[in-house]
C-alpha cells in the first residue's frame, strides 16, 4: 500500500510539472515558481512545453505500472529510475533543489516498491 501511494505521489508531482511547464510557464505563477522574467519565459516557452511533455510521459508510465498491480513493479521501477536520473541531472545542471523535489521522492518510492 505504501509503495503504491509513493508511486502515485511521484506520478502526481510529474503531472504538476507538466502543467507548470506546458500551461503555466509564461504566466505569473509559472514565472514565480521558476524565477524567470517575462522575456525569458516567452523565449523559452517551446522548450519548457517539450520538457513538460516528457514529465507527462513519466507520469503516464508510473500510472501504467500502478494499473498493472503487482505485475507492474518492473514498470514502476523503470519509470522511477528515469525520474531519479532526470532529478540527478537536473540537480547537477540547473538547481540542487531538483534533487530533493524530484529524485528523493522517487528513491523513497523505489525503496518501498522493492520492499513490497
Amino acid at each position: 500500500m505504501l509503495a503504491s501511494v509513493l508511486v502515485a505521489l511521484v506520478a502526481l508531482t510529474h503531472v504538476y510539472f507538466l502543467v507548470l511547464e506546458m500551461v503555466m510557464w509564461d504566466r505569473p505563477f509559472g514565472r514565480r515558481v521558476f524565477g524567470t522574467t517575462p522575456e525569458f519565459a516567452a523565449a523559452s516557452k517551446a522548450l519548457a512545453a517539450n520538457q513538460g511533455l516528457y514529465n507527462g510521459f513519466l507520469a503516464a508510465g508510473l500510472v501504467w505500472g500502478l494499473m498493472l498491480g503487482a505485475a507492474g513493479r518492473p514498470v514502476q521501477l523503470f519509470f522511477l529510475g528515469c525520474v531519479i536520473v532526470a532529478g540527478v541531472f537536473g540537480a547537477l545542471t540547473v538547481s540542487r533543489k531538483i534533487l530533493w523535489v524530484q529524485a528523493l521522492p522517487a528513491v523513497l518510492a523505489v525503496a518501498a516498491v522493492l520492499g513490497a
